[in-house]
């Protein structure tokens, strides 16, 4: 058996039925990853020097990064799957 954790706002993983999906809350909504993963796309293709395009692609990997980090401490949080996981040796 294949079990498959993800947070339920994603933007590559999907269910299928050759693997079990284990899903949990995300602090965010579809949209605002989508919004914000779109602006950190589009900043990486703005003209301006080095340094100013340098310095907007870090402040987007760091939301990117921020919003990873959130989701990581949601799934931690979640006793449930934590508890599921635990007792199924994942």
């Amino acid at each position: 058996e294949v079990v498959v954790v993800a947070p339920e706002v994603t933007m590559h993983i999907k269910p299928s039925k050759n693997f079990v999906m284990k899903m949990y809350s995300a602090p965010y909504t579809q949209e605002e990853m989508e919004k914000d993963f779109k602006a950190f796309l589009h900043t990486s293709f703005e003209e301006g020097t080095f340094l100013e395009r340098f310095l907007k692609v870090y402040e987007g990997m760091k939301k990117v990064g921020n919003m990873s980090a959130a989701c990581c401490e949601h799934l931690l949080q979640n006793k449930e799957l934590i508890r599921y996981l635990e007792e199924s040796k994942f």
